[in-house]
């Protein structure tokens, strides 16, 4: 965590300093080694359940933020809260995954928050890049336009497997200049991917024009595979009607 309450003021870890949870209330710890960048740990664990230690991939991307953005407390209707890692002006909450989520608690944050974007670290686990690299040079995927792939089998990459079927939006990142934008599921084992520049991505949310982007790009491309998937069911019943109908009555019955 890098903020603190201190006299209702937020505060970052200091050597000696002293400070509270700005969730729970609890005390805090300022841990401040000569290596890492310093940051406040729990006495005891947090009643957020849904926070977790920062690694430095998840402080970097934080980084790219106002701090004012940062670790910000996000209250739904019944009173629930919990601690954003970023929460834009927009409106935006941004969570920044690098470990594995229980496909319950990935739910359970995707209900919570009206607006959330997910960035997944995709370096984690050294074999799912191979894995997505693997299905792009074997051409397992179709493409709509410049970009736009359609993955016709994510079982083989376990990334795919865990975050494909998330109704929110979710950006992988491979450490490179391209984040590959998972679009909310269609249905079924249907995916789609798209890649987005890692720059323009910041850029739009410290802008507050991401909001613009999801009008013009996101939510277009959205009702054109919805679309697709429509007519592709209406093809396959006319195909299955054409068929049935070429079937002549009795036919195959033993004639004595």
């Amino acid at each position: 965590m890098r903020f603190a309450f201190f006299k209702d003021e937020r505060i970052e870890a200091t050597k000696g300093a002293k400070g509270v949870c700005p969730c729970c209330g609890s005390e805090l710890i300022a841990k401040c080694g000569e290596v890492y960048a310093h940051y406040w740990s729990h006495k005891k664990k947090c009643v957020d359940h849904w926070w977790e230690n920062e690694k430095e991939w998840h402080r970097n991307w934080k980084n790219q933020f106002p701090k004012e953005w940062q670790e910000v407390i996000h209250r739904d209707e019944s009173g629930e809260k919990h601690i954003a890692d970023v929460k834009t002006s927009e409106g935006w909450a941004i969570e920044f995954q690098h470990s594995y989520l229980k496909p319950e608690e990935r739910r359970s944050r995707n209900n919570f928050y009206n607006k959330l974007i997910w960035v997944v670290d995709g370096t984690r686990r050294p074999t799912d890049a191979k894995q997505l690299q693997k299905i792009f040079d074997e051409g397992e995927f179709r493409q709509y336009g410049p970009s736009l792939l359609h993955i016709h089998f994510p079982e083989d990459c376990r990334l795919l497997k865990e975050w494909g079927n998330s109704n929110s939006l979710v950006f992988l990142d491979f450490n490179d200049e391209r984040l590959w934008l998972i679009y909310p599921r269609i249905s079924g084992n249907r995916i789609f991917l798209n890649s987005f520049q890692r720059n323009s991505f910041i850029e739009l949310l410290n802008n507050n024009k991401f909001d613009e982007i999801l009008d013009t790009m996101i939510n277009p491309i959205q009702k054109d595979m919805e679309d697709l998937k429509q007519e592709n069911i209406r093809s396959e019943r006319v195909n299955i009607i054409n068929t049935l109908n070429r079937i002549k009555p009795g036919r195959g019955k033993r004639r004595w």
